[in-house]
């Protein structure tokens, strides 16, 4: 007589039922990676849908593995394509090697921060080695609302019959240990991959003698049917497939590569071409790094970030969303997330920059050093050759975050900052130029950010235009100058002149309200400029500010400028005052400083920009200091600002007066409604990628 064993699976979190089918992503629609069932979630608590040992924790936090006494090798994933995100929305309650019971927490998510992202939440429960263990699995009817530990799910144990005996389960608890282990094998990792495992090298001396060849063998396969290596941009991995950023995806052989021994299937979503192996993905993927190195391996691509940022050209059709103004808020997260991720290599030394910055301020403005001296000189070299030539680092940078080439877009930085073509944007009457003419107005690309950005974003399409054109064996000496020529036109003849349009045209808007109403000027300047700063939009107002001091002696404007460095440091300080995360408590007080020393950029684009809010509600306090700032008519005497800068509120001939104590109400003013508004309503640790131990 034969009678199949059950097993039941909980539902892992509150929700509404989904067929497998249903699951917006068609590695898992289609079963390849076992049978199972999705809920689209209403909470983020995350629970154990069946009880057994924690075998897979990914690094990236968005999938936990099990294994159950009677041998289902159950997958619990969550949200489509969150592994981009790096673990930002997740924190895990367990670790490999963890014994749960059905209905234990195991994780929870940020179904906010899951939303800004624009992922789907979809949590997916699936059995890996449902082929071999499973008759069948039955799901209870879909399409309905159900709370977390309700029964959802019937797993029927595959059984077999020996002769004079009760039938049992194939699987039996005798060889649990057996199936166990053989887990742990198959998920083994080492640091850079996309999860952990118990027990990686002694699962390594159990592998198979023949596991390596076969697995390089396979590893060739898909590198040559990809494009080869001078088509992969970089390779990373997740819990069942190698996700490759290509040049281009076109000369990727998808049934090829599909119809390999030992591959599921290919996908691709998210600017990635997704191999799907399985379990044995970090094998693949191991094989795969033997043969391409280590600089393959995209350190940046899962940068933590508070948006989804596409590591390899634009994102496809289908990730963004329909609707003029959501098309606009993706179009504007996409940019920012480019800008912060490309920034986040150079945040560290940025902010050390800015704060010898603003010593050398405070040494000079307290005449201890010259501006003439040899000491000086030194320093300022030192302190500012960062931000000078940021556009070349930049290049190289976004250009690996994008997907172009990044020694191009080094130069293409390189070539902005050219000493004639920055010496000639300094003067008047050679800043108007013409090139085959066409009228151009240089301007100083120096510090710039967006600019950059753009050319990067561009490179892609040009790069893989210059490609189809040119033959093969000419290449590799006319494609890169070519694309360099082309980056660098484009932003010297568009680019540019739209940005120094613009911001003129802004500051003499910014002119008009400022005499129009002081105080309003100030909460418009305050509220806005460092969303100018951002798009290089406050070219136009510096010249205003130094012709005010040139000309008069002081500067209002000047003043308000200074208020928002303040805010966005103290809205950084208060993320190091609130946050509980050692590394982000490290970059945002190193950011404070640098800001309160009249450099916002590592306040920006190392934090404030990550975690959208903070930015917003800064600016609002940089609003509210600007509008004080007017009130109290606080003027500048010097091109200086910031916290460290107050010997330029100092009134010449007349001393410590009613415009320094104007400056002390201002800018302390401030700080405090920044920290304070920031602090209350603009940053929580949920918002990152927090750890099990950061969360206790």
């Amino acid at each position: 007589m034969k009678k199949a064993a059950t097993r039941r699976l909980l539902a892992p979190v509150a929700g509404r039922v989904l067929a497998l089918a249903d699951v917006q992503d068609p590695v898992f629609a289609t079963a390849t990676m076992g049978p199972g069932f999705a809920i689209q979630p209403t909470d983020g608590r995350v629970v154990a849908p069946v009880s057994g040992r924690v075998t897979v924790m990914a690094a990236t936090k968005h999938a936990v593995g099990l294994v159950t006494a009677s041998g289902l090798e159950v997958l619990v994933h969550m949200g489509i394509d969150t592994v981009e995100l790096n673990g930002a929305p997740f924190v895990c309650h367990v670790q490999v090697g963890d014994t749960v019971q059905a209905g234990e927490v195991l994780a929870e998510m940020d179904l906010a921060a899951l939303q800004r992202a624009q992922k789907l939440a979809t949590v997916i429960v699936v059995v890996t080695n449902g082929q071999t263990v499973l008759d069948d699995l039955i799901v209870a009817a879909t399409d309905q609302m159900v709370t977390a530990k309700t029964a959802v799910a019937t797993a029927v144990l595959a059984v077999t019959t020996v002769p004079g005996t009760q039938a049992v389960p194939s699987t039996t608890a005798a060889s649990d240990a057996k199936l166990e282990s053989e887990s742990e094998s198959e998920f083994e990792s080492e640091s850079e991959s996309g999860f952990k495992s118990e027990s990686g090298s002694k699962s390594k001396a159990k592998s198979k003698p023949n596991s390596t060849s076969k697995y390089a063998v396979l590893a060739t396969a898909i590198v040559t049917n990809v494009g080869g290596p001078g088509n992969i941009i970089s390779v990373i991995h997740c819990i069942t497939r190698l996700r490759f950023y290509l040049k281009d995806e076109h000369r990727a052989q998808d049934a090829v590569i599909a119809n390999l021994d030992g591959v599921i299937d290919v996908a691709k979503a998210g600017g990635q071409y997704q191999v799907v192996i399985g379990p044995a993905v970090n094998e693949v993927y191991d094989a795969v790094m033997a043969q391409l190195g280590p600089a393959f391996a995209d350190a940046t691509a899962g940068t933590p970030t508070a948006t989804v940022t596409q590591a390899a050209g634009a994102p496809t059709e289908t990730d963004v969303p329909t609707g003029w103004l959501p098309r606009l808020r993706h179009g504007v997260s996409q940019v920012i997330g480019v800008m912060t991720a490309a920034m986040i290599l150079v945040i560290g030394i940025l902010a050390g920059s800015g704060i010898l910055k603003g010593i050398l301020a405070a040494l000079t403005g307290f005449h201890v050093l010259t501006v003439t001296s040899g000491t000086y000189m030194v320093l300022n070299a030192v302190a500012d050759a960062t931000f000078y030539f940021l556009p070349v680092v930049l290049g190289f940078t976004a250009a690996k975050k994008l997907g172009s080439d990044p020694i191009v877009l080094a130069i293409v930085g390189a070539i902005l900052i050219y000493p004639s073509l920055m010496t000639a944007a300094g003067h008047a009457t050679t800043a108007q130029i013409t090139f085959f003419g066409v009228p151009t107005h240089l301007m100083s690309y120096a510090a710039s950010v967006f600019p950059m950005i753009v050319a990067a974003w561009l490179g892609v399409s040009v790069e893989r235009g210059l490609k189809r054109v040119i033959p093969l064996y000419l290449r590799s000496v006319f494609v890169p100058i070519l694309e360099a020529l082309i980056l660098s036109v484009i932003v010297l003849v568009v680019i540019g002149p739209l940005i120094t349009m613009i911001s003129k045209g802004l500051a003499s808007g910014i002119l008009a309200i400022y005499n129009f109403s002081p105080a309003l000027s100030g909460l418009v300047i305050g509220g806005l400029y460092q969303t100018m700063v951002i798009f290089g939009l406050h070219w136009g107002i510096i010249p205003v500010v130094i012709n005010d001091i040139a000309t008069n002696g002081h500067s209002y404007l000047n003043a308000i400028l200074s208020i928002t460095m303040v805010a966005q440091g103290g809205a950084v300080l208060a993320v190091f005052l609130k946050s509980k995360n050692k590394p982000l408590k490290e970059i945002s007080l190193a950011a404070a400083i640098s800001a309160f020393c009249g450099v916002t950029e590592p306040a920006l684009y190392g934090v404030n920009l990550k975690y959208k809010r903070v930015f917003v509600v800064a600016s609002t306090a940089s609003g509210l200091g600007g509008l004080l700032t007017g009130l109290l008519h606080v003027n500048n005497y010097a091109l200086s600002g910031s916290l460290i800068g107050f010997p330029a509120f100092i009134t010449p001939g007349v001393g410590i007066g009613p415009n320094f104590y104007g400056y002390l109400i201002s800018h302390y003013g401030t700080l405090l409604i920044a920290t304070i508004l920031v602090y209350l309503f603009g940053f929580s640790d949920k918002m990152l990628p927090a750890t099990s131990a950061t969360a206790k």
